[in-house]
């Protein structure tokens, strides 16, 4: 039997290739949840009770239901009704959507612990509620989220290995085909586990130094 250094030396290409898939759903996922996150935490605050009933309701469920099921539900339910997606791509939108409720949360918060008259005051200039949304609002709010908006997007780089259980090839598929092959199931999960253990350390150590860079001294989401 091969020592452990060089089963790691033979196990790392297939890793690092299963690791560039899993950031690649990463990035798809958080960034597309951001987008829908905001439009639903948007629409909680300053829509009509249709908007809010429809952008609640829709939190509610992605929130309340396990992830795995709605990727199930994705991939394996919705050939039922004629919408076939491949393994990717259902586990994109699966990931994306569920994130998006939550990171819906962190953006409400934000936005409404931007205090009231800065709204007042930009109406009183002569700018529309969007404007002052999207000029007042909104550039105070993405600022201050980010330390608990970080959570999430660690959350989900950790959350996208559910991916394998659908067929997704991303780094937990590349451990399991090679421990199938090898039977070292537990080193080579002990590798897989230093692999996110890495990355979730450098996106971390990225989003704090963004936090401290684009940080507004005297406003947090602990002033709310």
């Amino acid at each position: 039997m091969i020592s452990f250094f060089e089963f790691t030396l033979a196990s790392l290409p297939a890793l690092m290739k299963g690791t560039l898939i899993t950031l690649e759903i990463w990035v798809v996922c958080i960034t597309g949840g951001a987008v829908l996150g905001i439009f639903l935490a948007l629409g909680r605050i300053y829509g009509n009770k249709i908007t809010y009933g429809i952008t609640t309701t829709y939190i509610e469920i992605f929130r309340g239901t396990p992830q795995l099921v709605q990727m199930f539900v994705i991939y394996i339910g919705l050939p039922d009704i004629g919408i076939v997606l491949r393994p990717i791509l259902a586990a994109m939108i699966a990931i994306g959507l569920n994130t998006a409720a939550y990171q819906a949360e962190y953006f409400r918060g934000a936005i409404q612990s931007v205090q009231k008259g800065q709204m007042i005051a930009a109406r009183a200039i002569g700018m529309s509620k969007p404007q002052a949304i999207v000029h007042i609002i909104l550039p105070q709010a993405l600022r201050m989220v980010i330390p608990s908006w970080s959570n999430e997007a660690i959350l989900e780089l950790k959350m996208t290995s559910i991916a394998f259980s659908i067929s997704v090839v991303e780094l937990m598929a590349q451990a399991k085909t090679i421990g199938f092959r090898t039977f070292r199931y537990f080193e080579i999960f002990i590798l897989a586990a230093i692999i996110y253990y890495i990355l979730v350390s450098v996106f971390s150590s990225l989003l704090d130094l963004l936090s401290a860079k684009v940080h507004i001294p005297g406003l947090t989401l602990k002033n709310r």
